[in-house]
């Protein structure tokens, strides 16, 4: 090579940039943040169910395809479905309710294109009630399928 064409080469090299910049990533969302903007976009993190049922009615599909177009536009968050049922019933019954509850969401959620990597399901039936009684109207909150933004 001679001295003109590598000295061109060398400009050539000194006037390109070194590395391409590339802007900082945007940062996260905290947890609880994530957790109220899931609440604010869709009207709630809950879902209920009737007694013995795990079965979508038309407002919790509405509450679901909200979470789920949140979820879709925030694909960095994972989620934990969790089942719960009403303080009736054995163990296994309300651990096993609970559980098609949540899977029924999980699904839901997957129809309508959330990545399954990104949804653990966990049931845990009578154990963790949101409401203390035994009524119709503490059962009727008890039995419920809560969409948890995980850390």
């Amino acid at each position: 090579m001679n001295k003109l064409a590598l000295a061109i080469c060398s400009l050539a090299l000194l006037s390109a940039p070194a590395v391409a910049q590339f802007p900082p990533p945007v940062p996260a969302m905290t947890v609880q943040a994530a957790q109220a903007q899931l609440v604010a976009n869709s009207g709630s993190d809950s879902v209920f169910f009737g007694p013995g049922e795990a079965r979508l009615d038309p407002p919790a599909r509405q509450t679901l395809a909200a979470q789920a177009a949140f979820l879709n536009a925030n694909p960095y968050l994972k989620v934990r479905i969790e089942g719960h049922s009403d303080g009736r019933g054995t163990r296994e019954y309300s651990i096993g309710v609970a559980e098609r509850r949540a899977f029924m969401v999980r699904n839901f959620l997957i129809s309508l294109g959330v990545e399954p990597a990104r949804l653990t399901v966990v049931s845990y039936g009578k154990e963790r009630p949101t409401v203390a009684g035994a009524n119709q109207a503490a059962w009727a909150l008890n039995r419920r399928v809560v969409t948890k933004i995980e850390p």
